[in-house]
């Protein structure tokens, strides 16, 4: 498999860009009650967050953790699933892609085509999440076929089956083409099979950030177990 991408640590981002993605109002937690004296003794809890507070987009557990530590927390309990997505023209709905992989616990994102994505999207949950890049679809294919994983393109072509009560394999790769353009043909070509979101509007396709989301939640109402203790905390609390 492809290296995963490093990540750029929030205090080498522009510092526009940090504002950009922190919400209008502050969210989370201030500093640790009652001074260092009262800090916890676990490795997990990042000194700076203890001290200023943790305002960061993440659940209710992880406040006050370091970024590793998050990561390794998901890591032992990622779900087999990977989602591909197809980037020819740095599109900014690959952010959003990346932020709902992250939502779910996916396996990893592969960026298919250039390697450079709009990360804004991606509210900075990159950072918890494994990337892969693929130079092209054959690529992407070529990896799958060594793992042993079978891919699925997600697009209403001729031909496509929907993907409403339709059966997903629990290691599988969803594969999702360019906004508007949707999936290659080389990508096509290389699916095992091809599966659409049913519509009933006048819209021709739905955006990709969307439809991976369906695609996605598809897979984890089949799949996954119980999510673990506080991991809903944030959006019923509106801090998602």
């Amino acid at each position: 498999m492809t290296a995963p991408e490093r990540h750029e640590p929030e205090a080498e981002r522009p510092e526009a860009e940090r504002r950009e993605l922190r919400p209008a109002s502050e969210v989370g937690v201030g500093p640790w009650p009652g001074g260092p004296q009262a800090w916890p003794d676990d490795p997990r809890y990042d000194p700076e967050l203890l001290a200023t507070g943790d305002r960061r987009n993440v659940v209710d557990r992880y406040r006050y953790w370091r970024i590793e530590a998050i990561v390794a927390d998901i890591d032992a309990r990622r779900h087999p699933l990977h989602v591909a997505i197809e980037n020819f023209a740095h599109d900014l709905n690959i952010g959003s892609v990346v932020r709902t992989a992250n939502a779910f616990a996916v396996a990893g994102v592969h960026i298919v085509g250039r390697r450079r994505w709009n990360r804004r999207g991606a509210m900075v949950t990159d950072r918890y999440q494994h990337l892969h890049h693929h130079p092209d679809a054959p690529a992407l294919l070529a990896w799958a076929a060594a793992e042993g994983i079978p891919v699925i393109g997600i697009d209403n072509v001729p031909g496509s089956r929907p993907l409403e009560h339709r059966a997903l394999p629990e290691r599988c790769v969803l594969l999702f083409g360019q906004e508007s353009a949707g999936l290659s043909p080389e990508a096509i070509a290389g699916c095992s099979e091809v599966l659409h979101i049913t519509q009933y509007g006048s819209t021709r396709s739905i955006n990709v950030g969307a439809a991976a989301a369906v695609a996605m939640h598809a897979w984890i109402l089949q799949h996954a177990g119980t999510a673990p203790l506080g991991g809903t905390s944030q959006a019923a609390t509106g801090l998602a």
